[in-house]
């Protein structure tokens, strides 16, 4: 039996699969294919926030899949997954897949802590990581999106590629406008991360004035794993990271 036939996971739960999702939805709408892409969503949705909800706290990883062992990021994702979920005794939450997802789930699996995956379906890259105690799939990446950026108390940005960009961009601008309650926002990795800070700064700010001097403050840039360890350990409780 495959794993897309059954989705039983190393804590014992057992999640829909993508295709009985979309049976259901089948079943559901029938032959009205509006209908059933709906539903589909709509199920992702409620199976992804479910699972968060569950998790009393978390930190979420985002970053490049393409990163291996060895790689200096991938070890340090490691590494910070490690200490969150074995200091602090956080849930390490990703998008379940490789590279710093894998990392981030390996140093919390290797340290006895829970360690969850929100998989997606991809044609190429993504594939499931082996460290994940808890996996979610999802085929919608934006249903994706709202599931990992549901609950956790911080986020921690590793250096990545577009889908990095665009999930750090689309957090970044939830919390400037108030669709997420103030939460922490680390940019992992001085080196990457200056240029576009720069760019936020010198262009956006001072140039243009397309954003505020406080939108500077939204975020931190670190390398020092100690600053990210006191950042989760004093981040308030988010219960859900959306308004009331």
């Amino acid at each position: 039996m495959t794993d897309e036939q059954q989705h039983v996971d190393k804590s014992g739960h057992r999640h829909l699969t993508l295709d009985e999702i979309k049976q259901g939805c089948v079943e559901v709408a029938g032959d009205n294919p509006d209908g059933v892409r709906i539903c589909r969503i709509n199920e992702e949705l409620k199976q992804g926030i479910t699972e968060m909800e569950t998790i009393e706290r978390s930190v979420t990883f985002y970053g490049s899949a393409r990163f291996k062992e060895g790689d200096e990021f991938y070890d340090k994702a490691r590494h910070l997954g490690g200490r969150i979920a074995k200091e602090l005794g956080f849930t390490v939450v990703t998008g379940g897949g490789p590279g710093i997802m894998e990392a981030g789930n390996r140093g919390a699996f290797e340290s006895g802590g829970k360690s969850v995956g929100l998989s997606i379906k991809l044609p190429m890259e993504q594939h499931n990581n082996e460290y994940v105690t808890d996996d979610v799939p999802f085929y919608f990446f934006f249903a994706r999106k709202v599931a990992l950026s549901f609950s956790s108390e911080v986020f921690v940005f590793f250096p990545g590629g577009f889908g990095t960009m665009d999930e750090m961009f689309e957090v970044l601008t939830l919390v400037q406008t108030g669709k997420l309650k103030p939460i922490p926002l680390v940019f992992y990795g001085v080196e990457f991360w200056t240029p576009l800070i720069n760019f936020f700064k010198l262009t956006m700010l001072e140039k243009y004035q397309t954003i505020s001097p406080k939108d500077m403050d939204l975020f931190t840039v670190t390398d020092d794993d100690n600053l990210v360890i006191d950042i989760v350990k004093n981040a308030k409780s988010r219960e859900g990271n959306h308004l009331d």
